[in-house]
């Protein structure tokens, strides 16, 4: 049994994970069942490493992650990093003063960099509920104080796709601005995408992109689909993903990795 595809590029929340932060056992089996068949399993995810590791290590994955929006790809077997991309913080500090002066105050929050890196949060960021770990700041000046991978912005009026797109009017030629998730709007190294952390990955792998099937379901994932063969947005995908999409499978909640997966089995 083979596959048309040598390599599988799944994102992580709302894509491989269920809301609760698990992998369904029928997904599980749908991966382990293409990785014999000769695929490739690798995540690709805005999240950063420390973030990353812990879904990594219930999978027992040992191989390569792209990580903090392509910035990171790591190696999960060996615990460490191959290649970080960091966001210029004179760059960074210039966007967002261009993007208050448009705009008004903006909440913010940081990843720093590393496979240790904190996820820092300023006065007023709201942070969504779960597992995730958080440092709190009461001064965003201490942001600065590291090397950072991107930055996170809310406005207190304006929603997700009107901030992310107002924002990159105003500083994409400084910074590229993407939607990541609800709520997450990312400041990032121009030119940074998960296609980016994705071909340099796939090259160590010896995988060309017309081998490459990738799953998604937010705008962040838009490189990622021009990059491989073959896109598919979940049921539960930005409207955005779904309009250059490949094909629209199932929702994370209703396996829908597995379904295209065992498709493609079926069909080998």
């Amino acid at each position: 049994m083979s596959l048309p595809y040598r390599l599988i590029a799944t994102d992580l929340d709302g894509t491989l994970l269920r809301a609760d932060e698990s992998i369904s056992e029928r997904t599980r089996e749908a991966l382990a069942a293409a990785t014999a068949a000769g695929a490739a399993h690798i995540v690709v995810t805005g999240r950063a490493v420390p973030w990353t590791r812990p879904i990594l290590d219930d999978l027992g994955y040992q191989g390569l992650a792209v990580c903090g929006q392509g910035a990171q790809v790591y190696h999960a077997g060996e615990h460490r990093l191959l290649t970080s991309v960091t966001l210029d913080r004179q760059l960074g500090g210039l966007a967002l003063a261009k993007i208050e002066a448009e705009l008004g105050p903006v909440f913010l929050a940081a990843s720093r960099d590393g496979i240790d890196g904190d996820v820092l949060v300023g006065p007023g960021y709201q942070v969504q509920e779960g597992p995730l770990p958080y440092v709190f700041l009461k001064d965003t000046a201490e942001l600065w104080a590291a090397p950072l991978t991107k930055l996170y912005i809310q406005h207190a009026e304006l929603d997700d796709d009107t901030l992310a797109t107002t924002a990159k009017n105003i500083v994409g030629a400084l910074v590229d601005v993407v939607v990541a998730g609800p709520g997450v709007v990312e400041i990032l190294p121009l030119g940074l995408s998960k296609a980016t952390g994705l071909s340099l990955a796939a090259r160590r792998l010896g995988v060309k992109k017309t081998e490459t099937i990738a799953f998604g379901d937010m705008p962040n994932d838009i490189p990622m689909f021009g990059w491989a063969a073959h896109g598919v947005a979940m049921a539960n995908a930005h409207r955005d993903l779904k309009a250059i999409a490949d094909e629209v499978t199932t929702s994370n909640e209703e396996d829908g990795i597995a379904v295209v997966l065992e498709r493609l089995l079926g069909a080998a």
